[in-house]
């Protein structure tokens, strides 16, 4: 049971990451403003600050890290 909850904890944060992603590369974003129940926008705006989050601390890894380079793209 434990197992699954961390699995499913996870992969929510792994998707909530990616749509982070998707917000900062492309500026698209959920309209969580749409969402009519207050308490389900909360958490959803807390899903989405979550992944938020994440990708700042792996960006941050990531320019500190000998092991990444900027793209001359």
């Amino acid at each position: 049971m434990l197992g699954r909850l961390v699995h499913y904890t996870f992969d929510a944060v792994l998707v909530s990451t990616v749509v982070a992603g998707v917000r900062r590369s492309s500026g698209f974003e959920p309209q969580t403003a749409l969402i009519p129940e207050a308490t389900v926008r909360s958490v959803a705006e807390s899903f989405l600050g979550v992944g938020e989050t994440v990708f700042d601390v792996i960006q941050a890894t990531a320019v500190n890290s000998s092991y990444w380079r900027r793209s001359s793209k």
